[in-house]
C-alpha cells in the first residue's frame, strides 16, 4: 500500500465510495439489500456535496467516513483493505476535530462493535430497529475526549 492520505471527498469520489458502501451492505447475510448500486452512488454523491465525507486515499479511495459535525453517518473500508488501520485513521481524524462523537451500528455487526469499543466508544442505547430503514436492532455508541483521558 502506498502512502495513505486522509482528505475531503470530491464529487468524482462518489463512484468509488458508493461501490465500497454497496459492497459492505451486500457482504452480510443478515443485512437486507434495500438499494441498487446506482442509488448507493447517488447517496454518496449527496453526502459528498454536503461536505460530510472524508476519504482514505493511496491513489485509490480505500475507505471513507461520512460525518456531520459530531455524528458519524457511515464508516466503511474496502474489504480487501481491512486490517491496515484505515478505519482507525478515519476515526482518529474525527476525534482530533471533535470533543464528542456519536454513531449507530447494528447489533448483528459484531466486527464493527469490537472496532468501536476498542477505540473507546461506549454503548449508550439499544433499539429494536423500528427506527431504522433496515428494521434491524441497532445500538448507539458515544466517544468523548474526556472519557478517553
Amino acid at each position: 500500500m502506498s502512502v495513505l492520505t486522509i482528505r475531503p471527498a470530491q464529487p468524482l469520489d462518489a463512484g468509488r465510495t458508493g461501490e465500497i458502501l454497496g459492497d459492505a451492505m451486500r457482504e452480510h447475510d443478515w443485512m437486507p439489500v434495500l438499494h441498487s448500486r446506482a442509488e448507493d452512488i447517488d447517496h454518496m454523491g449527496r453526502m459528498i456535496d454536503l461536505g460530510w465525507v472524508t476519504v482514505a486515499d493511496d491513489g485509490r479511495v480505500r475507505g471513507f467516513m461520512a460525518r456531520e459535525d459530531d455524528f458519524i453517518h457511515a464508516l466503511y473500508v474496502a474489504r480487501e483493505m481491512r486490517g491496515y488501520g484505515i478505519g482507525r485513521r478515519l476515526i482518529e481524524t474525527a476525534q482530533a476535530d471533535c470533543r464528542r462523537l456519536e454513531l449507530w451500528t447494528f447489533v448483528a455487526n459484531t466486527r464493527a462493535r469490537r472496532f468501536y469499543e476498542h477505540l473507546g466508544f461506549v454503548e449508550t442505547e439499544r433499539t429494536d430497529g423500528t427506527r431504522n430503514e433496515e428494521n434491524l436492532p441497532d445500538m448507539r455508541y458515544v466517544w468523548t475526549a474526556e472519557a478517553a483521558g
